[in-house]
């Protein structure tokens, strides 16, 4: 294994019909979702070994969402099936280019029920690196085993990467959800995030000023991801940014997601972090051009193309 990636693993509905309100919708395509199950997928299809440490509830709906991970290549074996509680769910309206409103229900959710315990912990340390997000810091035990699993991955060597990830509707207050982030910190060496996603994290406004207060902290690299102005990553030594691919966009959910995944496989390759950037802005290029999030992540011929495209060698 690769990378081992923990979260929330969710079920995603998808308007059929676009540019129609969602309450006015009538049919939906299903889909896997949640955003560290589709990174998984998103790094599966790039060629790397992943597994994932979750929990979804012993329902039709899980076994559907644990049929779909086996079929991408992702391990598994660590998803746990937990009776009483819901997978999450999630319905998203498609008005292109820019109306996407989402409807999530996360009341007491499978995933906040991860539990990590001596196996889970044996798993992480086979692999390079360990990658979460801050909605599995929203409740227990999902916190406490999630800080257990980035101690674990950071004692062992792996490098350590948090996405942020905000939802409004997993937390009482965005207070809550930056200090709950801060706790990890310590154990952290990549973040990605937006803007607001950043002031949350280090209670800065400007870009320059949030990436120094997540270095202050002992994090080597900051990710900050700014829509249509492109990313910028920061370092101690550096600062270095990309420019977003041109492309028509079908639907923006699951951007983020997509430059996670080749940004963080590029970075597992040790290519330069210029590079880095560049491959994950091509992954969400490739992901805004069609609907949903895990069925939409490129395959790596597919990236290397629109990569060579993008930027003809001279």
């Amino acid at each position: 294994m690769d990378i081992c990636v923990l979260g929330r693993v969710g079920y995603d509905l998808y308007a059929v019909e676009h540019n129609r309100p969602l309450a006015e919708v009538e049919h939906f395509s299903r889909h896997l979702g949640g955003s560290s199950a589709n990174i998984a997928i998103g790094l599966a299809r790039l060629g790397l070994g992943v597994g994932i440490i979750s929990a979804i509830g012993r329902d039709a709906l899980g076994e559907y969402l644990l049929k779909v991970l086996s079929q991408e290549g992702v391990d598994a074996q660590h998803v746990r099936l937990v009776e009483g509680y819901n997978t999450s769910l999630c319905l998203t309206e498609v008005s292109p280019p820019d109306h996407f409103p989402q409807v999530f229900y996360r009341c007491e959710p499978a995933d906040s029920r991860v539990v990590v315990g001596p196996e889970e912990e044996a798993y992480i340390r086979q692999a390079r690196m360990f990658v979460t997000n801050g909605t599995s810091l929203s409740a227990s035990p999902a916190r406490e085993s999630t800080l257990k699993a980035l101690k674990t991955a950071h004692e062992a060597g792996l490098r350590t990467v948090l996405d942020i990830d905000y939802r409004a509707s997993s937390w009482s207050s965005p207070e809550e959800a930056g200090h709950a982030a801060r706790q990890a910190l310590g154990w952290i060496d990549v973040v990605l995030g937006n803007e607001d996603e950043l002031s949350l994290l280090t209670g800065q406004q400007e870009t320059r000023l949030q990436a120094q207060a997540a270095l202050d902290l002992g994090v080597k690299i900051v990710i900050c991801k700014l829509g249509s102005k492109g990313v910028v990553a920061h370092t101690q030594d550096s600062v270095c940014s990309a420019q977003p691919i041109p492309i028509e966009v079908v639907s923006t959910i699951g951007a983020g997601d997509g430059f996670a995944a080749g940004f963080l496989y590029a970075l597992d390759r040790n290519l330069p972090l210029e590079e880095c950037l560049r491959y994950g802005n091509t992954a969400a290029a490739v992901v805004v051009s069609r609907v949903s999030c895990s069925d939409a992540m490129p395959r790596l011929e597919e990236l290397a193309d629109l990569l060579g495209r993008t930027n003809p060698p001279a």
